[in-house]
């Protein structure tokens, strides 16, 4: 068998057909991932992986691997040598291995020149060696397993006619059906295990850096069931009749291979970052799919910036995750502009239900042109339908930066999409009424977002006056209470059946204004109004409990704007101001609630003091808090329009990251513990169970504003146009204060997408193309010379 294989080895390199062939795949690669544009060019990819080689690589390797294996059976045929072959001492298996090893060597050997690639990208990533090397080692893994399948293809391929040519077109046929073909009858017949015998689907899912145990069998099966075929042809070949229990055995094998293969399911993610591996919250809401749920994803056109056809893959990717997780998961990529006749009405459609376009900035040959895409998916599952955002929007951000966020965000984005459909409402939140909360128009929008997960219903607490013990019974049957900006004082009987809620464990989400002042009260002829602080009663309330909200206001450099107009009738003219007393919160703390959300817009907010007198049974985490330019200013104080229009003195501002939102959990002792109870209750509790709150030092960030058409959605400014992450970051607390399974935690996860160094790539870009086009070819020609020259020496000798 070695003997076969050095043989075959030294019959390669000693032609210069042999040469031409691993040359014109060097050549090729060469020039379509640094060169050519389009989709395979890494320098113009902007990322620092090798991912556009392992898409080229297979479509390749199709003509390659036939031009190596077409010569191994076909010429030892067509010269008469074959059946002086077979009559040898040594075995049909071997004799077919020898082949089969020889070309799987050489093919090797014009692979390794391509780990320069991989070179090249560490020395251009931003910051230099960001290449993530488990990913690049698990993918040339898979290139491998494929490679071997090519090469049984080929060899079989070989032994079916005497024509080089005829054994080339027959291999490049074979394999071209098994890696495409039946991925395209999969997509007419629809039925999944089509789907499975394509090596398409497996080597994509290998070609990530994901060893599955499916597809390594697979590769496995298919090398097994063409080396076989290879040993019956050749047993026909010396005239003995055809076995056919072996072949329907080979058929039997390689069949339950793939089934094994199904049932047999161990994966590894060689990723750095394990973005391949799906959170287990994830794949328990989605083994819950027991019949299709269908998932249309509007991710899809044409002249996409790199950055988004990024995004579009990962896409594809995390979803490909779900279905192998649970067949019942499927989905499909859908351009809804891409027909003229129907553009128009599939846009007023989408727009309709809630799926709003998102123009991105095009770059091509240095023109800058604008194309308009929708960035969401629709999912469905038994006649209910939800919408999932894919992009994740924030302020400042660059257009790599936006991809890198929402590519974050993606498993979170479906697992919780499918939440909704999947996970029936049980858990119960009471909006709290009785204190001059906020009206219901001004929380529309916010209610409306999390009815999809959880039954609301308003709860007023006047009933504690009569029969306080009842209404303490009728609370406990909710999971979460919401106090939206309470105006008037809470008695010391409401506090007590509040205070008792929580010992029992209840969750509760405070947005509390503790300084009576806002925006829409200055706006009057003098254009000013008096801040002064307001007593809710609450202070001794929240001490217990470790917190305390100061009646002081905070003004912050890094704020939002506000709209002034100046001039008088036709004359008037409307600027923007920055209006300090509207701090933008930037998250910075990888919690679940805050990780990767835009900026929170805050108005007139307090500062919140965390305290010991909670002691250590209570954690207190700051979610959300000032930038560094901040300053305190107490109350009572005049508030004018006026100082928008002023410049600011940055020596007053040397606070910096002041409190504006805390989670507390724990164990709460009661805050009427060793103090007499303003009423009798049945059972009194004094330390509450493990339980959850948190606390907003401001009422208006739940606010929405409001037109003639209703309710505008939570964080919209309309002066602005700008979206701020207020409703997001709320929808987040609650669902992390009544998240039983862990799937708010998946928002922590934290996938590294690396970029290549735009300047270095610009200034260093001729120098790489030439090293990596010509190295390779220069590699070859010194092997080709030292291998001849030792050939040459030892027959002479």
């Amino acid at each position: 068998m070695f003997a076969l294989l050095k043989k075959e080895f030294n019959s390669f390199f000693a032609s210069p057909i042999g040469y031409l062939v691993i040359g014109l795949f060097l050549l090729l690669n060469g020039l379509f991932l640094w060169v050519f544009k389009g989709d395979f060019n890494i320098l113009d990819s902007g990322f620092s992986d090798l991912s556009p080689f392992f898409l080229l690589a297979p479509w390749i390797l199709i003509f390659l691997i036939p031009a190596v294996t077409m010569r191994c059976f076909s010429d030892e045929k067509k010269q008469g040598t074959l059946e002086l072959l077979l009559t040898k001492p040594i075995s049909k298996l071997n004799i077919v291995l020898g082949k089969f090893l020889g070309a799987l060597v050489l093919i090797i050997l014009a692979l390794l020149p391509t780990l320069l690639y991989a070179y090249t990208i560490n020395q251009l990533g931003s910051p230099i060696g960001n290449l993530d090397s488990g990913s690049t080692i698990g993918s040339y893994f898979g290139l491998l397993f494929l490679v071997t399948a090519y090469t049984a293809i080929g060899v079989f391929s070989s032994t079916l006619s005497d024509n080089q040519i005829v054994a080339f077109l027959i291999a490049v046929f074979i394999c071209f059906v098994f890696y495409i073909g039946f991925e395209g009858l999969y997509d007419i017949t629809s039925i999944k295990f089509v789907e499975y015998l394509g090596m398409s689907t497996h080597f994509k899912s290998m070609s990530r850096g994901v060893i599955d145990s499916r597809d390594l069998i697979y590769f496995i099966a298919v090398t097994v069931l063409f080396i076989a075929l290879t040993v019956f042809k050749l047993h026909k070949e010396q005239g003995k009749t055809t076995n056919w229990k072996q072949v329907i055995s080979i058929t039997s094998i390689f069949i339950s291979l793939c089934i094994s293969g199904k049932i047999l399911y161990k994966r590894i993610d060689l990723t750095s970052d394990k973005r391949y591996t799906l959170n287990q919250a994830a794949l328990d809401i989605t083994d819950k799919a027991d019949s299709p749920l269908m998932v249309d994803v509007f991710l899809e056109g044409e002249n996409f910036p790199s950055e988004f056809k990024r995004l579009q893959a990962e896409t594809r990717q995390t979803l490909e995750e779900f279905s192998a997780y649970n067949d019942n998961i499927q989905f499909n990529f859908i351009n809804p502009i891409e027909d003229e006749a129907t553009r128009d009405a599939n846009i007023n459609s989408l727009v309709e239900r809630g799926l709003q376009p998102m123009q991105i900035t095009v770059k091509e040959n240095g023109i800058s042109t604008q194309a308009v895409f929708f960035p969401w998916a629709l999912a469905s599952y038994n006649d209910v339908t939800v919408k999932i955002p894919l992009v994740k929007n924030k302020l400042g951000v660059s257009q790599q930066e936006l991809v890198s966020n929402s590519i974050q965000h993606l498993e979170y984005a479906f697992a919780d999409g499918f939440s909704k459909l999947l996970n029936p409402k049980r858990k119960k939140i009471a909006i709290l009424k009785g204190n001059n909360q906020l009206p219901d128009i001004n929380i529309a929008d916010f209610v409306n977002s999390i009815k999809e997960y959880y039954y609301i219903a308003p709860f007023t607490l006047d009933s504690v006056a009569s029969n306080a013990n009842k209404t303490l019974e009728d609370l406990k049957n909710y999971d979460l209470i919401i106090s939206a900006k309470a105006t008037e004082a809470f008695s010391e009987q409401e506090k007590l059946v509040l205070d008792q809620y929580t010992m029992n464990g209840g969750k509760s989400l405070w947005l509390i204004d503790q300084v009576a002042i806002d925006k829409d009260s200055l706006y009057n002829e003098q254009g000013k109004n008096v801040s002064i602080a307001r007593d809710l009663n609450l202070t001794d309330f929240f001490f217990k409990y470790g917190a305390r909200i100061n009646p002081v206001l905070i003004s912050d450099l890094y704020s939002a704007q506000i709209t002034l107009a100046s001039g008088d009738g036709s004359q008037a003219q409307f600027q923007q101001y920055p209006w300090f007393y509207s701090p933008l919160a930037n998250p910075d703390i990888n919690h679940p609630i805050v990780n990767n959300i835009n900026y929170v817009k805050f108005d007139f907010a307090n500062q919140i003091d965390t305290l010991k007198s909670s002691g250590k049974s209570v954690k207190k985490t700051i979610l959300l808090h000032s930038s560094p330019l901040s300053k305190l200013e107490g109350t009572p104080r005049e508030i004018s329009l006026e100082t928008a229009t002023k410049q600011p003195d940055p020596k007053a501002y040397t606070r910096q990251d002041i409190p504006l939102a805390v989670l507390l959990e724990g164990e709460f002792t009661s805050v009427y513990n060793n103090r007499v109870k303003p009423f009798q209750l049945k059972k009194v509790i004094n330390k509450s169970t493990p339980t959850k709150m948190i606390l907003i030092s401001d009422g208006d960030i739940i606010k929405n504003g409001v037109s003639r058409k209703g309710p505008l959605e939570l964080g919209f400014d309309r002066a602005s146009g700008q979206l701020y992450g207020n409703k997001e970051f709320l929808l987040n607390a609650v669902n992390y204060l009544l998240d039983e399974n862990g799937l708010i935690n998946i928002r922590t996860k934290e996938v590294d997408i690396a970029f290549l160094d735009v300047k270095k790539v610009t200034e260093q870009k001729s120098k790489w193309q030439a090293v990596n086009i010509i190295l390779p070819l220069l590699f070859l020609t010194i092997f080709g010379v030292l291998f001849n020259l030792i050939r040459r020496k030892k027959y002479s000798a």
